[in-house]
């Protein structure tokens, strides 16, 4: 019989499950039998995210032409100065009204947000829907009133939450829940850049952690969707124009790889730039719910200086990418956007860094053209800030494929992509070999998660000591006799028995009933305890398969008792080592079956 432990699969969308609409039994049976039919269900949630995503990015827009006095259809952060010195309190009263959303979700004492990352690695792609709707809210507020962060936290969220709750409707398998979760993303990304191989990347290298072909379909069709919803909606353009060179010198290309490693570099420092600014504010003592109204405080201040460090970046981007600028000028704009971004998220405010590290990237590219040029003949700066902007959101966010697409759709220049390709890819080299995470898994690593990517580790956490381990166990008290002991457990009956205090029912250790017949043992009134084994190597119901592995590995042991805890040390059950290993294969292989679309 299994053991109920704590499962935070089930916790995560607990309340989704039950509150969520099943869909009929035949249509579940279809969408869990018919690849086709999943692919449909991935272009439904694709639409449905490119209308969320249209939706916040126009409530977004709405509350920057209010609050800000901007004219319609302009961005915040294009503005070259504020309408009023007053409006650089907006910020303030952005972070006084995320400050008491906090202060409601730690009354209600929530849970910990879930994000698509987080719930594909660890899981298996639930979350909840109505965590989405809390992160869009306070997205929008964020961003709203000027902090300087993106979107796309929400953008990702909601249709993730929304493809998710889709698939505990449907009870979808774990390789399907976590695919269609890539759905949303992917749909969400390539809604918000009009660009769908950029969506479709981001789903593979960010949220399902791995490409496969049974995934593509779904995915693929999730992102066109997304797009397609998305030029319905909106008449904006997405593309960088710009007069690329017939052919790229020789010198260009090590010239990206040194820009690549500026990228690396820069991006580590922003990361532990929001990590020091987080650790400065939590220093202060202030509490968390008053930290976003201090940090937009500062964030006012910069705005002062201009406007262009508020909001997510896009103004600014379509303004500055190929803008005539002094060097000057665009050291001034890296710092002081690089510095905004870090209260913004330091002090609490919610969003991202996917647009702002593209902005940051651009302007170190335009920097680096202006000091290299004359090394570079016959390349624009522009050339180098695509390659710049791609780099360092490759550095910040992860994806070298998915910044690459971006490249490519966004200007439709291939020799450039070709050029951005080799930046990207030794930006993320660069960072992982020093220091290994992208901001996402920064985030997980500070709050004490092991998490490197979206890569499904969590059938192994889930795969705990308490539910394999065997109840059906006998015990005998350290004090019985040999003799009572071979008159109750006869040569043959079992392997083992475990022994317990008889005060206390602590676990003693194991005796091996073997040992019990072994010559030479003359004194049958003897107690048992002088046989015991193991003392001191023990399970917990909590241990996952490969903890339990380290374990009898360790005690060189071919079974070990299963105690509550520590302290008590009562025993709850016992578990073989060749049962441990025979489950973990055959997880590891369904996992397999499931990446080739065989299971």
């Amino acid at each position: 019989m299994e053991m109920k432990v704590p499962n935070a699969t089930a916790d995560v969308s607990a309340s989704d499950a039950s509150a969520a609409t099943r869909a009929p039994g035949r249509f579940r049976a279809l969408v869990r039998r018919e690849e086709i039919a999943l692919v449909v269900l991935a272009a439904l949630v694709g639409a449905l995210g490119g209308l969320l995503v249209m939706g916040i990015g126009g409530a977004a827009q709405a509350l920057h032409v209010f609050l800000f006095r901007l004219e319609p259809g302009a961005k915040l952060s294009g503005s070259q100065t504020l309408a009023s010195p007053l409006l650089a309190f907006l910020p303030v009263a952005g972070g006084a009204l995320l400050g008491l959303m906090l202060a409601w979700s730690a009354w209600r004492k929530s849970r910990p947000l879930i994000d698509p990352i987080e719930a594909n690695a660890l899981h298996g792609g639930r979350m909840s829907f109505r965590d989405g709707i809390v992160v869009v809210a306070q997205n929008l507020v964020s961003n709203g009133f000027g902090a300087s962060v993106g979107l796309e936290a929400a953008y990702t969220q909601i249709s993730a939450g929304l493809a998710s709750r889709f698939g505990v409707a449907f009870e979808m398998r774990r390789g399907d829940m976590r695919t269609l979760v890539g759905c949303g993303a992917a749909a969400a990304i390539a809604a918000a850049f009009d660009a769908p191989l950029t969506g479709a990347f981001y789903a593979f290298e960010l949220i399902i952690g791995t490409y496969s072909v049974v995934a593509l379909a779904p995915v693929v069709a999730a992102a066109l969707c997304g797009m397609f919803v998305s030029r319905l909606l909106s008449h904006g353009s997405h593309f960088i124009d710009m007069t690329a060179p017939a052919t790229l010198p020789a010198s260009a290309w090590p010239a990206a790889l040194l820009l690549a490693a500026l990228a690396a570099g820069l991006g580590i420092l922003i990361m532990q730039g929001v990590t020091l600014v987080e650790r400065g504010f939590r220093r202060t003592g202030l509490p968390a719910a008053m930290r976003p109204a201090v940090g937009g405080l500062l964030l006012g201040g910069l705005a002062l200086l201009t406007p262009q460090v508020l909001s997510s970046g896009h103004g600014a981007l379509e303004v500055r990418i190929d803008a005539a600028m002094s060097l000057s000028s665009l050291f001034v704009i890296l710092a002081l956007k690089a510095l905004a971004s870090a209260v913004s998220i330091g002090s609490g405010f919610r969003g991202g860094l996917f647009f702002a590290s593209l902005f940051l990237g651009a302007m170190l590219g335009r920097i680096f053209a202006t000091l290299a040029g004359p090394l570079l003949p016959g390349v624009e700066p522009v050339v180098f800030a695509v390659v710049g902007m791609s780099a360092l959101a490759t550095a910040i966010v992860g994806g070298p494929l998915t910044m690459t697409f971006l490249a490519l759709e966004m200007t439709g220049d291939f020799p450039i992509a070709a050029l951005v390709l080799l930046a990207a890819v030794a930006t993320s080299l660069a960072v992982r070999r020093t220091f290994g995470y992208s901001f996402a898994t920064w985030r997980f690593h500070l709050r004490g998660e092991s998490i490197r990517s979206a890569h499904d580790i969590g059938w192994i956490r889930n795969l705990t000591v308490g539910r394999m381990m065997r109840r059906d166990l006998r015990t005998v008290p350290t004090d019985t006799s040999l003799k009572a002991f071979r008159r109750s457990f006869p040569l043959g009956s079992t392997q083992r028995v475990i022994a317990v205090d008889p005060a206390s029912d602590a676990y003693a250790g194991i005796v091996l009933v073997p040992d019990a017949y072994a010559d030479g043992l003359s004194d049958l009134d003897a107690p048992i305890s002088t046989l015991l084994r193991f003392t001191d190597a023990t399970l917990r119901p909590s241990m996952n398969a490969r903890e339990a592995m380290a374990v009898f590995d360790a005690a060189e042991s071919e079974a070990l008792a299963v105690v509550d805890g520590p302290e008590t040390k009562r025993v709850v059950g016992l578990l073989t080592e060749s049962h441990t290993l025979r489950r973990y294969s055959e997880e590891l292989d369904l996992r397999r079956r499931e990446a080739t679309g065989t299971a």
